[in-house]
């Protein structure tokens, strides 16, 4: 996915503050990492999770793409207990 630019709902802004996750991590983990899922018929835009690492630590990121903008929606540090170890699948 080609993120040249990043915008970043309110909900997400108040979650990453709660989460104390960096919008540097977000924006690595978007740009790197892989894609778990696809929700392509979301509206406005199609949106997908991303799973990244940032620190060896896994960090799921929600971007809604649209004409090579990332809308981030919500990003959180996966939780070792409630995913798979690959942090691709939930238990």
């Amino acid at each position: 996915m080609d993120c040249s630019k990043f915008e970043y709902s309110n909900h997400c802004l108040l979650r990453i503050i709660e989460r104390d996750i960096a919008v540097d991590d977000i924006e690595i983990a978007a740009r790197n990492g892989q894609i778990i899922k696809e929700y392509l018929d979301d509206k406005p835009y199609p949106s997908f999770l991303i799973l990244g690492f940032v620190n060896k630590k896994a960090l799921h990121v929600v971007v809604a793409y649209f004409q090579k903008k990332c809308i981030v929606i919500t990003a959180y540090w996966a939780d070792e207990t409630k995913w798979e170890e690959n942090f691709k699948s939930k238990k």
